[in-house]
């Protein structure tokens, strides 16, 4: 008897993408025809073309996506991202809720071949990628990363070991991205559409290591810890993990990206203490929870006077530092997205902010505000952000309609405060506006009611001591400022600090000192133009005019509309001493040869 050969199963090794549509089902309840029609076109004019020029081919259709193979795992990352930023551009102008967005995962497997179908692992473990992509998003395997490195030009983001359903072992997972802002493209690092995913600004403070090699320093350093966790909690937005929770990593070895996992968060703070004769030495740093990258590292040196003062200074150091990293690092998250809701928009409006009081850092950031109003008319985030843009447009003098601008910036802040009375940002601009508006003591009583809210906002500190100056108590100015720098030396608003100090040393008549205080502020940030046309004025009057006219020529590139006229038609103050002040600055302006008019 012959017996039979079974009959050959044919295998390949490919690559895999499988891909379907975000929120398919709701497209489909919302409208079916006008859903399928947008499908079927998106299909043949994006999705069709790109698999065909890098070489894949649909093996089939399942209904609201495809499987697709390549021979190539580079090619199929390049076929999926020219979709996807295809698809993008097609949908850009579709109302939110009824937008058709991809998502993709791409893994390289051995599977069995048929002529309309392929089966294996492989093809598992990539429908399990798209599962875990974010809508617009291209999730590949380690495989898949070790492959494109170095030949396709993409940032990736580590989403480490990921269980996914009915894969027995866990499976390295990365998320990837073009270079380029969020509207081009396409993915982001976190899976948010998932409950389980990390809450932004999501942090653990773990417990400070105690390095002095003394035990009874521990209760200081724990002190630290604790005294920061509750400090974090109150920056708008944050979820902090409870001092138990984090307290039961202390004394233990540490995976932070187990940390990140078993907490829930994005980020995780450690940090040591060192205590040698009578200075203290603090090393932080704030580490990505997802990617367990460094987002931040720092330093701090301190002497050791009272301990309790030093634990509050440090926390307050820390706090102010950690604000402002937090709000970047989520900016740098929100670009990845590829439809950013309200918050994703809040934050990159912040951080162009950060750089500094022109019109263009201005403008971006007020686009970006606007669209989260579009998308939530009542985000406080938003409506502080439009109050800050204003404020800074119409104290920076950048444009003509002053009033209107500080007037929009009042109403803005008035509206953020009625929503949520407790958030201390709110009122700073509030009082902010006021100080602008001849209007300082009540200015300063909103800065009091940001330090009830916020103890570590150094920034009321400072304001304050400009509201001295529209007073006419310039000699009290330098106390506040000073003050503001103890909380937060290194602060990314120190600039415009040391811009106050010079003012109100000009205003005191001490030139010199309000040079090196201007200098200072340039060398911060040379983004701000006042800095310039003050610095300018000053060296005027101490007769420095060709360095004086140099500097001014700087403030002009910044601020071409500034004039003498528009700086002088809005004032902050009826104070005669301010006002005969404000006089002499204008007299270094013409003699800088900034233009009158």
């Amino acid at each position: 008897m012959v017996q039979e050969r079974p009959v050959r199963v044919e295998r390949r090794l490919l690559a895999i993408l499988a891909a379907d549509v975000a929120g398919y089902s709701r497209l489909m309840h919302s409208d079916e025809e006008a859903t399928h029609a947008r499908l079927t076109t998106l299909l043949v004019e994006a999705v069709h073309p790109a698999i065909a020029e890098h070489g894949g081919r649909i093996v089939k259709n399942t209904g609201d996506g495809f499987l697709a193979e390549f021979p190539s795992a580079v090619e199929a990352v390049r076929g999926a991202l020219q979709f996807q930023t295809r698809v993008s551009e097609l949908t850009l102008g579709d109302a939110e809720d009824r937008r058709i967005a991809f998502r993709v995962g791409i893994n390289i497997g051995d599977v069995i071949v048929e002529p309309h179908d392929i089966f294996g692992d492989g093809v598992n473990i990539a429908a399990r990628l798209e599962s875990i992509a974010t809508a617009g998003g291209i999730c590949i395997s380690l495989s898949v990363y070790d492959q494109i490195q170095g030949k396709v030009d993409v940032e990736v983001v580590d989403l480490s070991d990921q269980v996914l359903k009915n894969i027995s072992r866990p499976v390295r997972a990365f998320a990837v991205a073009t270079r380029g802002s969020f509207s081009t493209i396409v993915t982001a690092p976190d899976i948010a559409r998932h409950s389980s995913s990390p809450p932004r600004l999501s942090i653990v403070v773990l417990p400070f290591s105690n390095l002095s090699g003394d035990p009874d320093q521990d209760y200081f350093v724990d002190g630290v810890t604790e005294t920061l966790t509750t400090d974090l909690s109150r920056i708008r937005g944050a979820f902090v993990v409870a001092r138990n929770s984090a307290f039961s990593y202390k004394g233990k070895s540490i995976d932070i990206r187990q940390v990140g996992r078993e907490l829930n968060v994005r980020y995780v703070l450690e940090g040591s203490v060192q205590r040698r004769g009578n200075r203290l030495r603090v090393n932080v740093q704030l580490v990505d929870a997802q990617t367990g990258s460094h987002v931040w590292a720092e330093r701090f040196d301190k002497p050791v006077a009272d301990l309790f003062d030093i634990q509050d200074e440090i926390v307050s150091l820390l706090a102010n530092a950690l604000n402002s990293q937090l709000i970047e690092a989520e900016a740098r998250r929100a670009q990845l997205s590829m439809h950013p809701d309200a918050t994703d928009l809040v934050f990159q409006g912040f951080a162009c902010t950060y750089k500094g009081a022109t019109r263009e850092y201005m403008s971006q950031a007020r686009n970006f505000f606007e669209r989260a109003l579009k998308i939530d008319p009542e985000s406080v985030g938003a409506l502080v952000g439009m109050a800050r843009v204003d404020f800074a447009m119409g104290a920076a003098v950048l444009v003509h309609d002053r009033v209107e601008r500080l007037s929009a910036a009042e109403a803005n802040a008035i509206r953020a405060v009625s929503l949520a009375p407790d958030y201390p940002w709110a009122h700073l601009i509030l009082g902010g506006v006021q100080i602008f508006t001849n209007r300082a003591v009540r200015g300063i009583a909103e800065f009091e009611q940001v330090l009830r809210l916020d103890r570590n906002c150094a920034d009321a500190h400072a304001y304050t001591g400009l509201a001295k100056v529209f007073l006419g108590r310039a000699p009290e100015s330098e106390a506040h400022v000073v003050e503001a720098f103890r909380l937060s030396p290194r602060d990314i608003a120190a600039y415009q600090w040391t811009h106050i100090l010079g003012s109100a040393s000009i205003h005191l008549g001490e030139y010199v000192q309000a040079i090196s205080w201007l200098r200072r502020s340039l060398d911060a940030n040379r983004n701000f133009p006042p800095t310039h046309f003050l610095l300018a004025a000053t060296l005027g009057l101490l007769g420095t005019r060709d360095e004086a006219r140099a500097v001014a020529t700087a403030g002009l590139a910044l601020n071409p509309s500034f004039t003498i006229r528009l700086f002088r038609a809005f004032s902050a103050s009826d104070n005669a001493t301010y006002l005969a002040g404000r006089e002499r600055v204008c007299e270094g302006m013409r003699l800088a040869g900034v233009p009158e008019d």
